[in-house]
């Protein structure tokens, strides 16, 4: 009642030509697919219905006289029926019959049975059936046979890909395709595939002119369904592919884009500059590129985008903020060297991260390319050369701790109520290995504001060891053992022999059944960089001198503000009134000129006694900031209450 393909002939042969193939994620290979190929049957490709391509099958009317004719060609077809064949489908198909010649009678005829095949049948077929062969390009498709790379949803592993392999493996004892990717299932806002029968997704265009195609399509490339895991489509995707991605680096285009304009300054390619800060981040931007390209190369989408994504944290999060008094440098009739080598070194990095980039964003890496090199085109540019970098894979990694040390010490502040401006006493760094960062310590006092950074090989006095256990993995094992061990663990009672080996409770665990980690012995003050054997302790005990110096800042954050809200351009120079309770007064006035320099004031500060002016009708603890640009002819004027603490 049904024709089949004999896939159970070649199960064997295509097991074996299955590992031929690079799959993409890996697991697929002897996951779903292996195991849906080592369990097949034979494949049933008829069906009983009108529309589709009609089985070339002939079959004799009498059974008597039994006969199968298999057509491979329009031209057996014309041989055998006589006539001009110009349609391959019914109705026309069916009307071509003919007397059967194993019928001596001359009575019974060869009729078209009346099944057409599956449609997988006809997509297995894809490759060569495309290419019209063996009638046509019959060189070109065995030069280009089997593909080069394939992609689709995971739902193809039972599907597309199985009858292509099944096809492939028949007819040419060869793999259809060298790498296959898959990725997960697109679902839609309710949970289910995304269809567009139930348009259960938002509209494509409107989330392109609310957020841009580059947002959603980063968003795919770098989350977890080209990891062939299921995904929603909402709004969030493209959102955090904004604020991670595309906002940092345009935001870098276009704070080099300001301020060169301001100081007329043409920044040019440099890839040997002085500067640690410089080396650094082309250092780092070698390396990427060429973990990028790595990646791509191997059609792994999600780990290109995060290294990206990475690199755009330490360029704007790092080295543009920590380069920010080079750039906001006096110009002068001669601009310093320092100022013009961070000019070039962004502008280097911002040319060849376009070009990285252009794959997976390929319109802001366009614009910002052409407005950095009026260049035709990043997409026509070759791919960045890393020989032109000096790939320092020492001051990487070093810096990276550095960044490390400072992000965690933020971390701690931020848990515990202190503000960056507030200046703090001292960081501890305990490591067995501190030479790298040694050279370092200015830059990590000046980022997280302390007075000193302290070095010590004495772990233990900021952390201690303690063992995890894997409930899952002890428990079939130790059976009613386990609630001790769990206990003696709890209480960190452990011991690890020469080998490195964990015994609790007098019983040997295995490798995978315990971890030991480092951990701190106060967090509230400290932290454990795992990745580098490091441990940091923030000293938060706060002094009046040191809470004085913090308010000096918190006051030049309220004056820039200020600034930036009566609207007056960055190099304009301003006159302040300070007015505030005396106590705030004097906790600040030795910070006077600090204050001064930072916010280009053109004259020492006035200040008013707010205890001793009625009408200034503000309380202990706040102040105004009252604020006039000092350019001829401009009435800007901007006043500001602000709380002082």
């Amino acid at each position: 009642s049904s024709w089949f393909v004999s896939v159970t002939n070649i199960k064997d042969r295509m097991v074996e030509l299955n590992d031929e193939i690079r799959w993409i994620p890996p697991h697929v290979k002897d996951g779903s697919f292996g195991k849906w190929i080592r369990g097949a049957r034979d494949w049933s490709i008829s069906r009983n219905r009108y529309w589709g391509t009609p089985i070339p099958v002939w079959k004799s009317t009498d059974p008597n006289y039994p006969r199968i004719d298999v057509y491979g060609s329009i031209k057996e077809l014309e041989e055998d029926f006589k006539v001009q064949v110009t349609e391959l489908h019914r109705p026309e198909i069916d009307s071509l019959t003919r007397v059967n010649p194993d019928d001596p009678t001359g009575k019974s005829m060869m009729v078209r049975i009346p099944d057409v095949l599956d449609c997988w049948f006809e997509s297995g077929s894809m490759p060569f059936a495309s290419q019209h062969y063996p009638f046509e390009n019959k060189e070109w498709f065995e030069e280009h046979f089997p593909a080069d790379f394939i992609v689709e949803y995971i739902g193809q592993v039972r599907g597309w890909f199985y009858t292509l392999h099944v096809l492939g493996t028949a007819l040419f004892d060869r793999p259809p395709f060298k790498t296959c990717m898959t990725h997960g299932i697109v679902l839609g806002n309710d949970g289910r595939k995304l269809s567009k029968r139930l348009k259960n997704y938002p509209d494509p265009e409107e989330i392109f002119n609310k957020y841009g195609s580059d947002a959603m399509r980063f968003s795919m490339l770098s989350g977890p369904v080209s990891r062939g895991l299921d995904v929603t489509v909402d709004e969030k995707g493209p959102l955090e592919a904004i604020r991670q991605v595309i906002n940092p680096l345009w935001n870098a285009w276009y704070f080099l884009n300001l301020y060169a304009n301001i100081d007329e300054i043409s920044p040019e390619i440099d890839y040997k500059p002085d500067g640690v800060l410089d080396r650094y981040i082309l250092a780092k931007l070698g390396s990427v590129i060429q973990s990028v390209d790595s990646a791509l190369s191997d059609e792994d989408l999600s780990s290109a985008s995060n290294e990206i994504m990475q690199f755009l944290d330490a360029l704007t999060n790092w080295y543009i903020r920590r380069s920010r008094d080079r750039f906001w440098a006096p110009k002068g009739d001669v601009p310093p060297l320092e100022k013009v080598q961070a000019y070039n070194t962004l502008h280097t990095v911002l040319v060849n991260l376009t070009k990285i980039a252009a794959p997976l964003l390929p319109l802001i890496s366009e614009s910002i390319f052409k407005g950095l090199t009026g260049g035709r085109s990043v997409h026509l540019t070759d791919w960045p050369d890393t020989d032109a970098f000096d790939l320092d894979s020492t001051l990487v990694s070093s810096m990276d701790l550095v960044r490390n040390i400072c992000s965690n010490s933020h971390s701690i502040r931020k848990a515990n109520h202190l503000r960056a401006r507030l200046p703090l006493s001292k960081l501890t760094v305990a490591t067995f290995n501190n030479d790298p960062i040694k050279d370092f310590v200015d830059l990590i006092k000046d980022e997280i504001n302390v007075k000193s950074v302290e070095f010590t090989e004495d772990v233990n006095s900021i952390a201690k060891l303690e063992v995890s256990l894997v409930p899952a993995l002890i428990g079939p094992r130790l059976g009613k053992d386990t609630p001790k061990v769990m206990a003696e663990a709890r209480q960190n009672r452990w011991t690890q022999k020469d080998d490195g080996t964990i015994e609790v409770a007098g019983i040997q665990l295995l490798d995978n059944e315990a971890e030991v980690r480092l951990v701190p012995i106060d967090d509230s003050n400290s932290r454990v960089l795992t990745e580098y054997d490091c441990v940091i302790k923030l000293d938060l005990n706060l002094t009046e001198e040191l809470e004085s110096e913090g308010l000096s800042r918190d006051v030049v954050r309220f004056i820039q503000q200020a600034r930036k809200d009566a609207d007056l351009i960055v190099t304009e120079k301003i006159n302040i009134i300070f007015a505030a309770t005396k106590k705030t007064i004097d906790a600040i006035s030795d910070y006077s000129n600090e204050i001064e320099q930072q916010v280009l004031a053109e004259n020492p500060i006035t200040y008013i006694d707010t205890d001793e002016v009625e009408s200034a009708n503000i309380d202990s603890d706040g102040c105004i900031v009252q604020i006039t640009n000092t350019l001829p002819n401009q009435d800007k004027f901007n006043a500001w209450i602000f709380k002082a603490h």
